[in-house]
């Protein structure tokens, strides 16, 4: 039996519209594979907002649960588990890790199934797959956590996998919300030059310096695609960027990053468009040696990228703690929603779920 029976949890009901705070059923017991964790702090990731807002087309899922990044404490493990304890502290994430992929669990919401996938965060407990949880010390960071399960992981991977960046070379990072500056902090430790990036916040790229960036771009203030070909000039790269990241999405954002990028750039594409959008570009060059790719959560590997990120902050050679610049509790995750929808939120915030 279930040693929790119901949880608090924040529900999409219908796109486009505030999530409904409300209790749910868990079911009666853990299916093979499946963890009952209590969320101590979600984080909310863009990708969340396009959940919300329907970008890749319609929900065919309403209602169900959100959320993939998170720290939690184990309460009660399944059949199978061999990962986790109870007990043990860990960090949710989204990329599959060590450990069973079990079915989603079965919530049910005003006598009606509550649909859920392997991970969902946005809750006091969560059901969640073995796979989707990495075991991390007692003495880590409980706020922090769950940046590893997205934004540092993905930010990092974006560099080291999909960028493959080289002591030297020139990034261009478009957008620089929570995945971007991690990207930015990342090209900075692998020695990039020159870091330039661009937002459409100013308070954004101020964090963004902080976090490595050499030169930060308005874009609307200025025209980006004239300032970074200036910048890149001044710096003995007329030629055009090394590699250019984008993190927006928008499709004139991508196609000015593949026209900024030299013959041999490289391109990698972060941000999700719209379901029904399309990118136009010149493909002949992508014969001769440049490049354009789509990143999937940067390639991490959770169960090696997260115990090696947080010796790393334990070192003070990664900063994580300026991203989380905002704390909510769970009933106001719809105020944290539209401060990031607004631009207003400058890098991350974390919302607590549970008193820890």
């Amino acid at each position: 039996m279930l040693k929790i029976k119901t949880t608090k949890a924040a529900i999409l009901t219908k796109s486009c519209s505030p999530l409904v705070i409300d209790e749910i059923e868990l079911p009666s017991s853990l299916e093979y594979g499946q963890v009952l964790v209590q969320i101590l702090y979600t984080g909310i990731c863009g990708s969340q907002i396009g959940e919300i807002d329907a970008k890749k087309g319609v929900d065919n899922y309403l209602p169900h649960l959100l959320g993939h990044e998170a720290s939690a404490r184990v309460i009660q493990c399944g059949a199978g588990v061999k990962q986790v304890a109870e007990g043990d502290l860990v960090v949710l994430h989204w990329r599959k890790g060590l450990g069973i992929e079990a079915v989603p669990a079965a919530y049910v919401w005003q006598g009606k199934p509550l649909n859920s996938g392997w991970i969902t965060t946005f809750s006091e407990y969560s059901i969640v797959s073995e796979n989707r949880m990495t075991k991390v010390p007692e003495n880590s960071p409980l706020e922090l956590l769950p940046l590893l399960g997205c934004a540092v992981t993905t930010g990092m991977g974006v560099i080291v996998n999909d960028a493959k960046v080289r002591i030297g070379e020139s990034v261009v990072v478009f957008g620089a919300g929570g995945v971007g500056l991690n990207v930015i902090q990342g090209a900075q430790m692998a020695g990039a030059y020159p870091i330039i990036a661009v937002d459409l916040f100013d308070n954004r790229l101020d964090l963004a310096k902080k976090m490595g960036a050499t030169y930060c771009i308005n874009s609307k203030n200025e025209d980006a695609s004239i300032k970074i070909k200036q910048i890149l000039a001044e710096c003995g790269q007329g030629n055009g960027a090394d590699i250019c990241i984008d993190n927006t999405g928008n499709t004139d954002v991508i196609a000015m990053a593949y026209a900024l990028s030299h013959a041999q750039g490289r391109v990698v594409c972060v941000g999700v468009p719209k379901n029904d959008d399309k990118v136009s570009i010149y493909t002949l060059p992508l014969h001769f040696g440049k490049s354009i790719v789509g990143s999937h959560g940067g390639g991490a590997i959770p169960h090696e990228d997260i115990p090696r990120y947080l010796r790393l902050i334990r070192s003070e050679k990664l900063d994580i703690s300026s991203f989380v610049t905002e704390k909510y509790s769970l009933p106001d995750i719809n105020i944290a929603i539209e401060r990031m929808r607004s631009g207003a939120l400058t890098g991350r915030c974390v919302i607590k779920c549970y008193d820890v």
